[in-house]
């Protein structure tokens, strides 16, 4: 698994161009913190320490969300003409292209994400989305009600105010574009909470905004901890509206904390345990074989959708399983920044020993470990986890329930379409689905019957492009959240709805 190169000299050279500054970014400057705490920040791919910073408190959260009120009350912003507002995030759209390959180094480092892969994905989607936040707010109109010649009655949106938005750190720019964008397009001001882990990246996109004509107060960033920072925000009584991704235990303690506040809307994107189905009528079975691997193992398996529970016909169970081997004893483990690297660290010592103790419950299991458990951290020190896959899984075992966050595949094998439609909705999840089937009548089903927010059934080796990310509106099922993003209604979210009668 290890290439034996190890860290290149020039992946290293690469990694110093990367220089640390993280302190709270408040009315478009940096401001020192009254923390008193410290974080440490690990380079993932060899275990060295990278930086520590302030652990981030809630007085730095006040002073950002301050700045956010008054930016939001004097109409620097907020009450700005709508073009002119689409304008900057198109601004800002350009910009993330014109620092692409900054920012993309930025997140390989912190993440330990393939260095290529943050540049030709993560960046781009995360400049299509602004892109299209910005143009599809065009289309997000009030309505008017027949009344009688005297009166009229009409339905308006209007921004909510200051927009808290909490982001993870698989992918920290785009996550943080898909709040950030729709909370500035609707005229909200904004204060974003990054992940400990992979905060250098969101604070230039602040400076980014600024250079884009987004006036200061309006995008202000806050690093720190989720207890010190995100607990503040979420306990805030200024902050209106409150987006998060992460782990489902945290959005419960999100809503608590807003329940026993303000009552501040939340947009809540959590955990996932997606099933992956295929059908014995499924097309080619290599390219099968490419969609789960690529769907389970993307981001060393560190992704909210990854396809975790393959729910595969008996038919095709050993051979499709052969498959996916031959493409894990291919991965190259090594440095993201090597160009031959194709299988880079987990994000931290913590995250590694999480994912290694859940292959350690599978193993005590009575499920089959087909192939992986090596050990691939001792040579480079770094947070390496070697791709796992289990078969002959109970439905109910900790590995099938539970969100790993790595690279540990769940293998069922069933033998007709009720028993692969009760093993996908066995679990507490609902974010995503994925399927295989040439059949329109399965397809049918189980986009009706499958708890997902998300289903994508491939009934072609050869999709085309599809909707783009962001223009489809998703609603978490079941503990994966609630709330929509994406399209229209992801867009509205950030807006109150205002019902009028004038009488004349």
């Amino acid at each position: 698994m290890i290439s034996n190169k190890g860290v290149a000299q020039d992946a290293a050279a690469r990694r110093k161009e990367v220089v640390f500054d993280i302190r709270p970014y408040v009315d478009g400057r940096y401001v020192s913190s009254r923390s008193t705490g410290t974080v440490e920040k690990y380079n993932p791919a060899d275990g060295t320490l990278l930086t520590s910073f302030p652990s981030g408190s809630a007085a730095d959260v006040d002073l950002a969300v301050n700045s956010a009120r008054t930016a939001f009350e004097d109409g620097r912003w907020s009450k700005c003409p709508q073009a002119e507002r689409k304008a900057a995030l198109l601004r800002l759209a350009d910009l993330l292209e014109r620092d692409r390959e900054r920012l993309a180094l930025i997140e390989a480092v912190e993440v330990g994400k393939l260095l290529r892969d943050a540049r030709t994905i993560d960046l781009p989607m995360a400049a299509a989305i602004l892109r299209y936040t910005a143009t599809a707010a065009d289309h997000l109109f009030g309505s008017t009600y027949p009344t009688d010649p005297r009166s009229l009655a009409l339905t308006i949106r209007s921004a909510r105010g200051v927009a808290a938005a909490i982001v993870a750190w698989n992918f920290p720019i785009l996550l943080a574009i898909q709040k950030v964008a729709p909370a500035l397009i609707t005229g909200n001001s904004v204060v974003l909470k990054p992940s400990e882990l992979t905060s250098q990246g969101a604070l230039r996109l602040g400076e980014l905004a600024l250079e884009a004509g987004i006036p200061e107060g309006v995008f202000n960033i806050v690093p720190g901890l989720g207890t010190t920072v995100g607990s503040a925000l979420a306990n805030h009584m200024d902050v209106n509206i409150l987006s998060f991704t992460g782990s489902t235990a945290t959005g419960k303690r999100l809503l608590q904390a807003a329940g026993s506040s303000n009552m501040k809307r939340l947009v809540l994107e959590c955990g996932g345990k997606s099933a992956h189905m295929v059908f014995a009528d499924a097309p080619d079975l290599d390219l099968v074989a490419d969609g789960v691997f690529a769907r389970m193992f993307a981001n060393q398996g560190q992704v909210c959708s990854a396809g975790t529970r393959l729910i595969v016909h008996r038919s095709l169970h050993d051979a499709l399983l052969a498959k996916l081997k031959l493409r894990i004893d291919a991965l190259v483990a090594g440095d993201p920044l090597h160009p031959e690297t194709t299988f880079g660290p987990l994000v931290s010592a913590a995250q590694r020993d999480k994912v290694q103790a859940y292959i350690a419950s599978g193993l005590e299991s009575e499920a089959r470990l087909f192939c992986g458990n090596e050990d691939t951290a001792r040579p480079t020190g770094g947070f390496y986890v070697a791709p796992a896959i289990f078969r002959d899984v109970h439905p109910d075992a900790k590995i099938a329930q539970e969100e790993i966050f790595g690279p540990v595949l769940c293998v069922h094998a069933f033998d007709h379409v009720d028993e692969a439609i009760a093993l996908a909705n066995r679990s507490t999840y609902g974010l995503t689905a994925t399927a295989w089937t040439t059949n329109l009548t399965t397809a049918h089903r189980l986009v009706r019957e499958v708890k997902a927010g998300e289903i994508t059934i491939r009934g072609t080796g050869n999709p085309s492009s599809g909707s783009a990310l962001g223009t489809l509106p998703i609603e978490p099922h079941q503990q994966s959240g609630f709330g929509i993003e994406g399209g229209l209604e992801g867009i509205a979210a950030y807006t109150t709805l205002t019902a009028a009668q004038i009488f004349v």
